[in-house]
């Protein structure tokens, strides 16, 4: 179905109300959230699992939905009544993105007044609920600070009506998922329905997922988009060459899949491929492993799940674009196999999950080093 209707989920720039109706029927926004407000309390590798299977029919529908899915994480960190009412409703969408510029939490008594804007919220078009990171500030311009003298953060947690979505996302790819900036202004948010990522005085929830950072989930899901995209993109080359003849159209009957090149690249393709699939499962079930065992995550270990997100999108990376250029011009066109998941495989590079930086602060971790960037 997600299939089927990927032309219209480009078009409308958003999930098709009914892709989205089948989806929620089938529970998969509640994927990861604690069974005890009705959730699936799934496992890293089911997870990542249901993304891949999904972008392999279309990225923009497992963006979205990767993006929600853990995001809901923040359930665990909520009081249960909140985390049912925000995350547990049937056809429950929280969107949010990070902040453009600071966005403030005056804090008033109850809570907190919110003005800000931030950016990226994908899935806002079909959001039931929109989350806003924000500073927090004693006075209007006096941020509050922690023991070690940073600025305190908390995302705010408020219904999308109140928000104002502002029709930013118009892309390269990726262009299904809506996500837009957005902003309020002077808006009161009730102490709780604010929260923290990964905080422990927030933490509600026990079980293996809580350990696990918001950000590595993120990680954990974009990979999965990426597979998606790269499994089918190769599927379809090899499905291609079994009838497209080089030569530019000028005569020559010999066909792509005995072309030397195209063999060995399709063999090259398929080796990394699969090895970086493998070694992300790996590391997803020893992590998982680790945290229902002992909570603890070792800096090595956290290191190599890194290591095996960015490699995945790497590897994605370079299986669509062999994929795309073999294919000749037979990839161009709207409507080709090829054509929108370049653009959106090209378009999820772009994201945090994917950058390069990524190895290194892998590579510190592997040297003993506190990485720069939080694994």
């Amino acid at each position: 179905m997600i299939e089927a209707a990927a032309d219209r989920t480009e078009k409308e720039r958003k999930i098709p109300a009914d892709v989205l109706s089948a989806m929620h029927a089938a529970n998969l926004f509640h994927m990861l959230l604690p069974v005890s407000i009705g959730g699936g309390a799934a496992d890293l590798v089911t997870f990542n699992q249901v993304i891949e299977t999904i972008a392999a029919a279309d990225a923009s529908p497992a963006w979205c939905l990767a993006q929600a899915v853990a995001s809901s994480h923040a359930a665990g960190f909520l009081d249960p009544k909140i985390a049912r009412e925000v995350f547990g409703a049937h056809n429950a969408l929280v969107a949010w993105g990070p902040p453009a510029g600071i966005a403030k939490a005056l804090a008033v008594d109850g809570g907190y007044r919110v003005t800000g804007k931030w950016r990226f919220a994908s899935g806002s078009a079909n959001a039931t609920w929109m989350g806003g990171h924000s500073t927090v500030f004693a006075t209007a311009d006096q941020p509050r600070r922690n023991e070690r003298g940073n600025p305190i953060n908390r995302t705010m947690l408020f219904r999308r009506e109140q928000a104002h979505i502002l029709d930013t996302w118009h892309v390269l790819g990726l262009r299904g998922t809506a996500s837009h900036d957005y902003e309020v202004a002077d808006l009161f948010v009730p102490e709780q329905y604010t929260t923290w990522r990964d905080s422990a005085a927030d933490r509600r929830e026990n079980g293996p997922l809580y350990n696990i950072p918001l950000l590595t989930l993120y990680g954990i899901g974009f990979c999965g988009v990426a597979l998606g995209i790269a499994r089918t993109t190769l599927t379809a080359f090899v499905q291609l060459a079994q009838t497209k003849t080089s030569g530019g159209g000028l005569g020559a009957a010999t066909v792509l899949r005995d072309n030397a090149v195209i063999q060995s690249g399709v063999a090259r393709a398929t080796g990394a491929l699969r090895s970086s699939r493998a070694f992300l499962l790996q590391m997803l079930a020893e992590v998982w492993q680790a945290s229902a065992a002992s909570g603890a995550l070792p800096l090595e270990q956290r290191a190599h799940l890194r290591l095996a997100i960015t490699d995945a999108i790497e590897a994605a990376r370079k299986v669509v674009d062999f994929a795309y250029r073999a294919a000749g011009t037979t990839a161009i066109f709207e409507g080709s196999a090829f054509e929108r998941r370049f653009r959106d495989l090209h378009t999820l590079l772009a994201q945090g999950q994917a950058h390069l930086s990524n190895f290194e602060s892998a590579g510190q971790a592997l040297f003993g080093l506190e990485p720069t960037q939080r694994l």
